[in-house]
């Protein structure tokens, strides 16, 4: 399951901490509570899941949580606490229109005789960013670091703007720092980001830790202010476009979650759809979409970060339709959608690319290639399959300056769209770190009337196959 809910052990005091996973964004939401009551923290917009996790501990939500207006997904927390009853908390310098428990540095909230949260003004991530130490009866379990300290790593500075970004890295060191010296080593850690979420500064590793384990190898607590500020600048690469209206969103307050089914689409109207160049998301494997698909549709499968690239490709409110094998593929694209705000659909469709097609015409197949296959072909030995005239490299900035194929074209998989122009002619090869977004970029050169060649391999194995590698910029 895409995103699990799992359950740890009581750290100190009684108190336990469930973590409520969402991996296709790389973040995490969390319900702690003593037995008897419960605060959640940073919840995530399809608050159902917080629900249930605190019905099967029968622990009553009294108290949500933010640690920052978020900029990668759509709060719950104002919903959460409508349907709840509970008390809604955020920094008291966020001006928002809803009603809410103000909070600021150093202020303690009982919960109960045995549960505490004290919240800590930790800026970095965001001017108004809190911490909040969770407390039990023998004193601090850990502290919920939202965008702050995360594993092996902080969250990124340069979300309000880059004009912000080194004074809120200066701020994310001291905050770092700040955090540690008020912990004992043995307290947990508990960050939104950092999971594979484009919030987190670097990479995450880990998927846990205590503050004694990140005094070893975090760098902000490792480096000198001026060298962690200059790293932490120097790694920043893009973050999705749609960033730019969650934090909007999450100020005016989100609406309650619809998760109605939309309205189908029958062969004829798809293929309306397709020929007026609407966004037709196919949700099947990339395997599955090789072998078959319409003419015109965008592979982005649910097996992998759907959400993140189709929010970051798509027009702000342009027209989605939804294409699945089944009714629960399409009810799973929409709540992993709606946590980026995108909750409207024209229309939806669930069956075989066959049943779907309004004719045969309109099927299509896209071939495959390792990165062997394209060294043999780069060496004039192409088994079948067309010549690659070019080698297109969809990863990101980042992945592209550390190592890549030589004389590669490169665009990030975000900017594909806009850019089919600036592809040179001729039969294209299109690869990514391991197949995912060069399947969707495949698509979109397809629906360009490209001639195009998926490598549906893991980048790491290039050189060893013999391909020519460029190692850094």
């Amino acid at each position: 399951m895409v995103n699990a809910v799992q359950q740890q052990e009581r750290p100190v005091g009684g108190l336990a901490v469930e973590v409520i996973e969402t991996s296709s964004l790389g973040d995490r939401s969390y319900l702690a509570s003593d037995g008897e009551v419960a605060v959640v923290v940073d919840p995530q917009r399809d608050v159902d899941r917080v629900i249930a996790a605190a019905g099967r501990l029968g622990v009553r939500i009294v108290l949500v949580l933010e640690t920052h207006v978020h900029n990668d997904y759509v709060s719950g927390g104002l919903e959460l606490a409508r349907l709840t009853g509970a008390e809604y908390a955020l920094a008291a310098a966020d001006e928002v229109p809803f009603d809410r428990r103000p909070l600021a540095d150093g202020d303690v909230v009982t919960v109960s005789e045995r549960l505490r949260v004290r919240a800590v003004a930790t800026p970095g991530h965001t001017f108004h960013h809190l911490s909040y130490v969770l407390e039990g009866t023998d004193g601090p379990a850990g502290v919920f670091t939202g965008g702050s300290l995360l594993f092996g790593t902080t969250g990124r500075t340069d979300l309000l703007g880059e004009q912000h970004s080194e004074e809120l890295a200066r701020h994310q060191h001291a905050s770092a720092r700040k955090l540690v010296a008020m912990l004992p080593d043995g307290a947990q850690i508990w960050p939104t980001h950092g999971f594979g979420s484009f919030c987190s500064a670097t990479q995450a590793s880990g998927d846990s830790a205590t503050v004694g384990e990140q005094k070893q190898i975090n760098p902000a607590l490792t480096l000198a202010e001026r060298d962690f500020v200059e790293q932490t600048l120097s790694g920043l690469d893009t973050y999705p476009a749609y960033y730019a209206h969650m934090g909007v969103r999450n100020t005016e307050g989100p609406e309650p979650l619809d998760l109605r089914e939309p309205v189908r689409a029958e062969p004829e109207e798809l293929r309306r759809r397709l020929e007026h160049g609407e966004w037709v998301v196919d949700l099947r494997s990339r395997k599955a979409y090789v072998v078959s698909h319409l003419a015109g549709t965008v592979s982005l499968g649910l097996d992998g970060p759907m959400v993140t690239w189709l929010g970051w490709m798509i027009d702000w409110g342009a027209p989605i339709t939804l294409l699945g094998e089944s009714r629960s593929q399409v009810g799973e694209a929409q709540r992993e959608l709606a946590r980026i705000g995108i909750d409207k659909f024209a229309a939806a469709a669930v069956g075989t690319p066959e049943r779907l097609a309004a004719d045969s015409g309109q099927l299509r197949s896209t071939p495959t290639a390792t990165f062997a296959d394209l060294a043999a072909a780069l060496d004039g030995r192409s088994n079948g399959l067309p010549a690659p005239e070019v080698v297109l490299d969809v990863r990101t900035n980042n992945e592209f300056a550390d190592s890549h194929i030589s004389d590669a074209v490169h665009i990030p998989l975000y900017e594909v769209k806009d850019r089919l122009d600036e592809i040179p002619v001729g039969a294209v090869w299109v690869h990514c770190g391991s197949g995912y977004r060069a399947a969707a970029a495949a698509s979109l050169l397809e629906a360009d009337h490209r001639t195009v060649v998926l490598i549906d391999d893991h980048f790491g194995v290039a050189a060893e196959a013999g391909v020519p590698m460029t190692n850094g910029t």
